[in-house]
Parts: C-alpha cells; sequence; structure tokens
C-alpha cells in the first residue's frame, strides 16, 4: 500500500504537471525483499523514489517505467532470476505471452520473481486558447472531452510554451500578431488561426513584414483546422481539435519544440556486459568509460567486476 508520505509526493507531482510512473508491486515470490502492495514513484530523469526491490530490480523497474512513460500506456512487469526469458522458473513452464506484459530475465536478482504494475502518470496537454468568441468557448467545451486541458486566455497571460500542444488564436484581430509569434518562438507544436483565407493572407504578410521567417510563417494554419465545410462555431472547433489532435499523436509536420511536451524524451537503454541485463543509460546508472564508449551495469558489482576484467587484460 502507497504510504501517505509518498501519496503526498504524488499529488505534489501532479499538481505541479510533472510526469511520473506509479510502479506497484502486485506479486512477490521469496526470497526477494519486496511485498506485494509496495510502491514507488519513477520520475522522467530515472529517479526512483519509494521501494520497489534492490538495486538490481530497480535497474529492471527505471529501464521499463521510463519506456511506459513515453508510450503513455500501463504495462506489467514481471521480473525473474534465471531461466530463459518467457519461463516461469519456479515450474519451468513457459508463460504466456500477453498485450500489457513484459518478462525481463534480471541474472542478479536475489531469486523468486516480482510482479511489478507501471502506470504512467501523464499531464493533459495544454491547449491555449485566445479569444472571446463562440469558436473560442466551443474549443473549451469539446477540447476537454478529448483529455487535453484547455485553457482560455486573456491577452498576454498566460504565455504559450515550449510545453504546450497548441496555441489558437480566435480573437477576430485583437493582439493576433503578438500572440501568434509568441507561439512561434516558444516552439508550440501547433499555432492555428482562426481567419478567412483573405484576412489570413494579411495577417501573414503583416508577421513577414516584422521579420518573421518564411520557414516559421508556414507552421501557422490559417484558416485554423481541418477543411470539413464547417459553419456553426462547434463544427470550427472540431475541425482545428482534429488537428490539434494530428500533432499530439505526431501526423503532422509541428514547429521544433524548445522542450517536450508533458515527459522528457525516453532514456536510451543499454546491456550490462558482465550479467546481460538491460539498464537505462542514465547518469544515475553505474558506468564507466571504456575505449571512447560508456558502459553501463545493473550495480556496482558488475562494474568492479568489467573494471578487474580490463586492467587484468
Amino acid at each position: 500500500m502507497i504510504t501517505a508520505a509518498l501519496a503526498r509526493r504524488a499529488d505534489e507531482l501532479a499538481a505541479e504537471g510533472t510526469a511520473f510512473v506509479t510502479a506497484t508491486v502486485v506479486r512477490a515470490q521469496r526470497p526477494t525483499s519486496v511485498r506485494a502492495g509496495d510502491v514507488a514513484l519513477v520520475l522522467a530523469d530515472g529517479t526512483i523514489e519509494g521501494f520497489v526491490g534492490g538495486v538490481c530490480a530497480q535497474q529492471s523497474v527505471r529501464a521499463y517505467a521510463l519506456g511506459a512513460l513515453e508510450s503513455g500506456e500501463a504495462v506489467l512487469l514481471r521480473i525473474v532470476s534465471d531461466g530463459a526469458v518467457g519461463e516461469d522458473p519456479a515450474t519451468g513452464r513457459e508463460i504466456p505471452v500477453e498485450e500489457g506484459a513484459v518478462t525481463a530475465q534480471n541474472p542478479c536478482l536475489s531469486g523468486g520473481a516480482i510482479e511489478i504494475f507501471l502506470e504512467p502518470v501523464v499531464p493533459a496537454p495544454r491547449v491555449l486558447v485566445v479569444g472571446e468568441t463562440p469558436i473560442a468557448a466551443a474549443l473549451v467545451s469539446l477540447g476537454s472531452q478529448l483529455g487535453l486541458e484547455v485553457v482560455p486566455v486573456a491577452t498576454g497571460s498566460p504565455e504559450p510554451s515550449g510545453r504546450d500542444l497548441a496555441v489558437v488564436v480566435a480573437a477576430h484581430g485583437r493582439d493576433e500578431l503578438h500572440t501568434l509569434r509568441q507561439g512561434l518562438d516558444a516552439g508550440v507544436p501547433y499555432v492555428g488561426l482562426v481567419a478567412s483565407h483573405r484576412r489570413g493572407a494579411g495577417v501573414l504578410a503583416d508577421l513577414r513584414a516584422d521579420g518573421v521567417p518564411e520557414a516559421q510563417l508556414e507552421l501557422i494554419d490559417v484558416p485554423a483546422g481541418l477543411d470539413i465545410g464547417a459553419r456553426t462555431p462547434a463544427e470550427i472547433a472540431l475541425s482545428i481539435l482534429a488537428t490539434v489532435v494530428a500533432a499530439r499523436r505526431g501526423e503532422r509536420a509541428v514547429a521544433p519544440r524548445n522542450t517536450p511536451i508533458a515527459v522528457a524524451a525516453p532514456a536510451p537503454l543499454a546491456i550490462d556486459p558482465i550479467c546481460g541485463m538491460t539498464v537505462a543509460a542514465l547518469d544515475s546508472t553505474p558506468h564507466v568509460e571504456h575505449d571512447g564508449e560508456t558502459v553501463f551495469f545493473c550495480c556496482d558489482g558488475c562494474k568492479s567486476s568489467f573494471e578487474a576484467q580490463h586492467r587484468a587484460a
């Protein structure tokens, strides 16, 4: 069971908009030191807060938790100490491969097997909607149903940042140039302007005259949204949100981001050359520089063995 302190920490992270993974032990075989119900939080930088096993188990949890954070999908992680991956070490029987579950062999585990449910907690992407128009109101109403944090914006507050998914300007001419430029400068993936073709061309011309590069101007979606023949505010909002979803899923060319949306880039994985275990290639993972490359290990013991072997050589 999660402790009160860890529950408060999870609430703090969620309130800050920080992505993390809740790792809950659902089954543990002796002689492992964890018990069913033990919980830890795994942050995007690989930090583990709480307890879900010793150093070796933590390496497997860290590696697969970061993968879950990247995909946004929960996964059941089964860590076994010996035997072929996909084989129950207690019975020798094959473990069925199921969607949503993965089995990892961890040779340095003390024994037994551990099953840990990894559940990513990723803040809803923020969409800033600028303007007090029927279309802006429809965007706010529909967007929340798509798992988006849609924020109505008064002029200048809050300002777009590289962590936002989209900025939609539906202000009918009020402070459009400034807001559009802010969105482009912040590297927001989707920047849309609600305007007719004619007025949109005029806005782009003004931005061009103000020194905005052509490559950035091409990233402004104007008229905003897919061409579905939309007429009503709700239909126009639907067409815009469809494009925002495409940007969220990486299906549309978007502006280069200065910072990631919601989560950090996933850590690359590495293989411990001593025990063959898969680990996350992070600064916090034991490692050494060898022949111009960084070699990562599951624990200091494997690192020491590697160093001893190469000193002898």
